[in-house]
Formats: C-alpha cells, sequence, structure tokens
C-alpha cells in the first residue's frame, strides 16, 4: 500500500467519475456526539444495548429506553456540523461526491447541507406512532423529551412515538439500503470516513464497491477489516484532513 498523502487522495477524487462516501460515529464525535464502542467513552460502555436500545427494550420497557436516549438527544440537539460533514456537503455541491452513506441518526449531515443522504440507521429527524402509524416531526419531538419526563405519546391514539431509529432486533430500511447498496456497486471511489466498519451490512459496503472495481480510502483513527484492501488509508482526525481533501474542488 502506497504511503498515504492528502496529494495522493486529491489525485484520485479528481480521476474518479463516480464517488460516494461512507460515515460513521467517528464522523460527528469531533461534534461532541459520543460513538458507541470506544472503550471508557463509547456509549455501550455504560449499559447493555439490548437493555435500553433494542425493540423488546422499547415494548416492554419504553420508560429505560427514553431515560437512554434523553441525555443522547439533548447533545445531537446542542451539536453542531462540524469540518468534516461540511468538507462532504462542500465535495457533493461543487459535483465531486454523488452521495454520503451514513451509519449516523443525528441529522449533521443534512444540516452541514448535503442534499443526497442515505440514513441506513435511520435518524431523529420522524418518529412513529406505534399504534396508528401517524408520523410526526421529530425536532420538537426531541425537545419535549429533554424538557420533561414523560414518554412521548401520539397526539390523535395516544400509543408509544418511537423515534425512527433503528433499534437492535429491527430490519434496516429496505429502500434506504437497497439505494446505499446500489451506489455502492456503481461508485468508482468509495471514501470511508469515521467508521470501524463493524457493523454489518453497512460494514460490507466498501467491500461491495471493491468487488465492483471501485478504489477505496478509508480515513479513521483505528484500524478497519478494510485497510488491507484499500488503496490508502489515514489514520488522522476527520475534521483535520477531509477538509484538506475537499479544499481543492472549492469554486472559486
Amino acid at each position: 500500500m502506497p504511503f498515504p498523502t492528502v496529494a495522493r487522495a486529491v489525485e484520485l477524487l479528481r480521476q474518479a467519475k463516480t464517488v460516494v462516501a461512507l460515515t460513521g460515529a467517528g464522523v460527528s464525535t469531533p461534534s461532541g456526539i459520543p460513538d458507541f464502542r470506544s472503550p471508557e467513552s463509547g456509549v455501550w460502555d455504560q449499559v447493555d444495548p439490548m437493555e435500553v436500545a433494542s425493540i423488546y427494550a422499547f415494548r416492554h420497557d419504553p420508560d429505560a429506553f427514553f431515560n437512554w436516549i434523553r441525555p443522547l438527544a439533548s447533545t445531537i440537539l446542542n451539536a453542531q456540523p462540524n469540518p468534516a460533514h461540511i468538507a462532504l456537503a462542500s465535495l457533493e455541491a461543487n459535483g465531486r461526491l454523488k452521495a454520503t452513506i451514513t451509519q449516523n441518526i443525528d441529522l449533521l449531515h443534512t444540516r452541514a447541507g448535503s442534499r443526497t443522504v442515505y440514513e441506513v440507521h435511520g435518524s431523529l429527524q420522524k418518529a412513529t406512532c406505534q399504534g396508528c402509524h401517524t408520523q410526526v416531526d421529530g425536532w420538537p419531538l426531541l425537545q419535549a423529551l429533554v424538557k420533561t419526563t414523560q414518554i412521548p405519546r401520539c397526539q390523535s391514539c395516544g400509543h408509544l412515538l418511537k423515534p425512527n431509529v433503528i433499534l437492535f432486533g429491527e430490519l434496516l430500511p429496505a429502500l434506504t439500503m437497497h439505494l446505499a447498496q446500489q451506489v455502492a456497486r456503481q461508485c468508482d471511489l468509495m471514501l470511508v470516513a469515521g467508521s470501524s466498519l463493524e457493523v454489518a451490512p453497512a460494514g460490507d459496503l466498501p467491500l461491495l464497491a471493491k468487488q465492483a472495481g471501485a478504489r477505496l480510502i478509508i480515513v479513521n483513527l483505528q484500524p478497519t477489516h478494510m485497510d488491507r484492501a484499500a488503496d490508502l488509508v489515514f489514520r488522522e482526525d476527520v475534521a483535520e484532513l477531509l477538509p484538506q481533501l475537499a479544499a481543492p474542488f472549492m469554486n472559486k
């Protein structure tokens, strides 16, 4: 594997006809949102995910679920897009990036200006009634959630409102995942940013891209199982490196 340089990564971006980004929690940690698996600081280091963040837990002990998600919701409400989000939005706006596939639920890509975003683990943008299936805006729900200990309920039928995030035991959104797999197969360069690639099937998308002949750039502080297959691997902060990759493509 060649020594990774910004110049070489920019060259690959310039040569590519179809670039797709895949992002994970590491893209949002510079915005103050904790990831899930880092030792000591990760969300799952504090609680058992099956007890608070599974669909079974949501249905049988909704208090535990909402008590868990309340501080995370508060953090997300106060978070702002960081330079990594902004760099990806800039690459899209300047025609270098076709789409961003993200494992994150925090909406920061959209808030940064990205237009084509596939949220394969769902998002907090909407919530769905578990009785009548009415969808409501998720942002006011989050704001109310952090101000009160009450469980959010549907104003129409009184059943629980569930944020449209994918919990353990739930299937991923079929259409979104299909579109993500489709663009992964169609791209000739995939840029992985801030993902450990440990969670399937999203973590398998770089392999789909490579099997279809795409080049692969990985920017992640920790090793991933796809490092040996990558064309370039950067062990750097995404908020520092991605703006350097985007800068040459900025409209003058």
